[in-house]
């Protein structure tokens, strides 16, 4: 069981072991026994701490630019592919941040820094092994990050509210204070916090309103039936500066992404690698994602070659987003720099203003959505219509299919460990 997956849990193989034997081993022992056993089918435990370093090595031959820095004391490793590194240029101007805990025997954390590309898949690009979550260890992994992988100006940084966390970001030397980066709470831990509070899911229903809202408008709608429900609720949440957890005060910034993304990427990339041994959790993570870039790669030149311009995730937004187009009336305010006003004449079946303000110039809709997702909103689509323009032009370049393939045009090489008596020692930079 252990080797068709490593991840299994140690309950399944109590009951596994009852129903065969006829015994229940405890729980300890059976944890003791799925350790031999990870030993055994991957690599001895210890043995694997010593075989990393080996291993970059053999990596940084086969594909240089690969960073790797290597500590003993605490136990860390940052590592940054080549691939990642290429790939985020071509992602959203955002990655999200978190931590995972790590269930080999000697447990630890695995940092790992999250992209998005237009076609709304999720692909990890920075990784660090650090001994837990802290100021120490996020300022080690969020250091090499802006260095090597994030060195753009005007970055998003998505994250939860861990005290390790803000102080690795507000560090003055850090390289992550506006207007170089700026930073965002991750929705779902905000209400896991609000949670721990204020119990029913409806309270939680509306403070995620709250915080998808595109508008103030509509966020003081939610706001106001939550500080209806209980006016404590709205206190809780003024205590947390808006721009940190509202997407109407986010200026477009999250291109409508209001989570990490971590369980996400655990379940594609990481799922059950992080119950091996170190080395083996590393050569697992760069298999899955040399497979991720040839697969995504694939696909988004085979889009292309039939003349495709956008990302199908694009594309279906649009279709979406022109049906209701059909439901406004336009009026042009002014021609030359495309300004337009409409009236909803048809109910969508959404929060609805009534009447809306574009510019296409600007590329600003009083709905919030243009700005925010960086491609037309309906109304926008109907101005187009009537002026008889295409919308292609409004479109943020990063949804377009040379993005999307940009970001998996570099692919990964096979690599080879580098053999005993190389002479790599501790505490370095590869």
């Amino acid at each position: 069981m252990v080797r068709a997956d490593a991840a299994v849990n140690i309950k399944v193989l109590q009951n596994a072991t009852a129903a065969h034997f006829g015994l229940r081993p405890t729980y300890r022992r059976v944890g003791m026994a799925k350790q031999k056993a990870v030993a055994v089918i991957y690599e001895d435990w210890d043995e694997s701490y010593n075989k990393l370093p080996r291993w970059v090595l053999g990596v940084q031959l086969t594909m240089p630019g690969t960073v790797a820095v290597l500590r003993t004391c605490p136990v860390r490793a940052v590592l940054d592919f080549p691939p990642c590194i290429e790939a985020f240029r071509h992602c959203k101007p955002l990655v999200s941040i978190d931590g995972t805990h790590l269930y080999g025997k000697y447990g630890g954390t695995l940092l790992v820094a999250i992209a998005q590309d237009g076609n709304s898949n999720i692909l990890p690009v920075a990784f660090a092994l650090v001994e837990g979550e802290n100021a120490e260890s996020w300022s080690f992994f969020l250091s090499h990050l802006r260095e090597h992988v994030t060195p753009q100006p005007g970055l998003l940084v998505i994250s939860d509210r861990h005290n390790g966390i803000k102080a690795a970001l507000e560090a003055p030397d850090g390289g992550w204070l506006p207007p170089a980066a700026y930073r965002a709470f991750c929705i779902r831990h905000v209400t896991a916090n609000f949670a721990l509070t204020f119990k029913g899911k409806d309270a939680r229903r509306l403070l995620v309103n709250a915080a998808y809202a595109k508008t103030e408008v509509e966020f003081d709608y939610w706001f106001d039936i939550l500080h209806s429900e209980k006016p404590a609720m709205c206190d809780w949440a003024n205590r947390i500066e808006y721009s940190l957890w509202t997407q109407y005060c986010d200026e477009g910034r999250r291109f409508g992404h209001m989570t990490t993304n971590i369980s996400e990427c655990v379940n594609s990339i990481l799922k059950g690698v992080r119950n091996l041994p170190v080395c083996s959790l590393v050569k697992a993570t760069y298999g899955r994602l040399a497979e991720l870039f040839v697969r995504k790669g694939r696909e988004a030149e085979t889009q292309m070659g039939t003349g495709q311009n956008f990302s199908q995730y694009l594309v279906k937004c649009i279709e979406a987003n022109l049906k209701t187009a059909r439901c406004f009336t336009v009026t042009v305010c002014d021609r030359d720099n495309s300004e337009y006003t409409m009236a909803e004449t048809t109910p969508t079946g959404s929060f609805s203003l009534g009447t809306y303000r574009v510019s296409l110039g600007s590329q600003t809709c009083d709905c919030g959505y243009f700005q925010a997702l960086h491609f037309p909103c309906p109304h926008a689509l109907a101005c187009c219509a009537y002026s008889r323009l295409t919308w292609q032009p409004y479109i943020h370049q990063v949804y377009r299919l040379s993005s999307v393939f940009g970001v998996y045009q570099m692919g990964f090489t096979p690599c080879q460990e580098i053999m005993r008596g190389t002479g790599v020692g501790h505490d370095v930079e590869l």
